[in-house]
């Protein structure tokens, strides 16, 4: 499966259109390039539906929010409904805003997207409206069965993947619950890494057969990246050292460092999950 999706995103070039936060605009834009995709960080109202129509996926990401982007990520929206293109949800910020969890929420009511992304708390305050976070990092010591449950509920309620990071990465569809507890806390140390994961999640949904490989592949693919690029020489070595793992590391280092494991049963108990 890891080869022949990063074979096929390399064999499609696909553009990838990213309406996201300033902050990682750079970061995101570089790591589609890095696994072969063509990044374009259209915002603009006029602009965005049109780049949308031409692209292979979206991302969508909530951080630094504004009136201008809030516009042009639903007209984005809409596109990708009318012209069945994946898209992905990132929902920065929506469990310490309550503006951006009723933009979110108002987002997901009226159109589908593919992935919904978030960190453990912010999927957490999607599905509980009395939960609250102080920032747009997840707090600590979540219960990890909670995020689970809330993530399994979003995705049967949204019929949208959900991908929910954190020390151990929970990827659900509704009916697979699959974990991924690659990665390393030096990712925490740099700004951007969520929201580049997101990114990576568009780049592989325009190659991937379906969402659920696609969301699996980003938190696979940031993760043992993570984990080969780790220093003590600081977090500036640390993010060139990301970038570069992202763009050379190969599928045998994928394959034989992932770590996957299902939290419950498939309803095929006994095949491969992925």
């Amino acid at each position: 499966m890891i080869k022949k999706l990063r074979e096929t995103l390399k064999e499609r070039h696909p553009l990838i259109h990213c309406i996201t936060n300033p902050i990682s605009i750079n970061q995101c834009a570089n790591a589609i390039l890095a696994v072969g995709g063509r990044p374009m960080m259209a915002e603009h109202p006029l602009e965005a539906p049109v780049i949308t129509a031409n692209a292979g996926a979206v991302l969508l990401n909530l951080g630094n929010i504004t009136d201008v982007r809030m516009e042009s990520m639903r007209l984005s929206a809409e596109t990708a409904k009318e012209k069945e293109i994946p898209f992905v949800l990132d929902v920065c910020g929506v469990a310490c805003l309550s503006n951006r969890r009723e933009y979110a929420l108002s987002m997901l009511e009226g159109s589908t997207p593919s992935v919904i992304k978030g960190n453990y708390s912010e999927i957490l305050a999607l599905a509980d409206p009395d939960y609250n976070a102080s920032g747009v990092d997840a707090e600590k010591d979540i219960d990890e069965q909670r995020v689970a449950a809330a993530a399994k509920a979003l995705a049967q309620r949204y019929a949208s993947v959900v991908l929910a990071s954190g020390q151990t990465d929970r990827i659900t569809d509704g009916k697979r619950l699959l974990c991924c507890s690659n990665g390393t806390p030096q990712l925490a140390e740099i700004t951007g890494t969520g929201c580049m994961q997101g990114a990576l999640c568009a780049a592989y949904l325009s190659a991937a057969e379906d969402a659920f490989s696609a969301a699996v592949m980003a938190a696979v693919m940031l993760g043992v990246c993570g984990q080969l690029a780790e220093t003590d020489k600081g977090s500036g070595s640390f993010g060139v050292n990301l970038l570069d793992r992202l763009s050379t590391v190969t599928d045998e280092q994928l394959e034989e460092m992932k770590m996957l494991r299902a939290q419950e049963r498939v309803p095929d108990e006994g095949r491969k999950i992925w």
